[in-house]
């Protein structure tokens, strides 16, 4: 049977006192396990694209994607080591990624690389939309502000990715 993210949580036994109550922490874990699904989402799909982009600019593209997910899986790695951090557990399966993300697959699809990118920057603008949700939410409600700047140190990460996109769309 599959855990749910509440359950990881709870399953961590070392006594941790960081300034934040246990449910503040369960709550900001929960928050920080769905963004490492969403990453992993995205990752695999920069990943897929950089092995099936073709066309004219295949050189520049192939290279482009691989910069990408190689910075989205130092991301990931942030990520866990946050939730980690906060004594919780990473979610560290396919199964449980595809059941938390907000980022969808589109299984069979490989688009030419204008729409690989077009796609890309979709979901990067959904993940810095999130981000800046979570990020408000670990504030406001789990005062927590140190994960609450490493969103928004995310986030900008994102930004900077979604930037880069919109450039290699605007050569196209």
């Amino acid at each position: 049977m599959e855990k749910t993210v509440s359950q990881l949580v709870r399953e961590s036994k070392m006594a941790i006192d960081i300034g934040l109550t246990k449910e503040a922490r369960h709550g900001v874990i929960e928050i920080l396990n769905k963004i490492l699904c969403d990453e992993n989402i995205i990752y695999i799909k920069t990943k897929n694209y950089h092995w099936n982009v073709v066309g004219q600019d295949f050189s520049e593209r192939h290279a482009f994607f691989r910069e990408q997910y190689e910075a989205i899986d130092e991301i990931i790695d942030e990520v866990a080591e946050r939730i980690r951090d906060l004594n919780g557990k990473s979610l560290g399966t396919y199964s449980e990624y595809l059941h938390h993300c907000r980022i969808k697959e589109v299984p069979g699809e490989y688009p030419n690389d204008v729409t690989m990118i077009s796609n890309l920057l979709a979901d990067h603008e959904q993940i810095i939309r999130i981000l800046r949700k979570d990020a408000d939410r670990c504030d406001d409600e789990y005062h927590d502000m140190g994960t609450n700047d490493f969103l928004i140190g995310t986030m900008e990460k994102h930004e900077k990715m979604a930037w880069m996109l919109r450039a290699h769309l605007d050569k196209a």
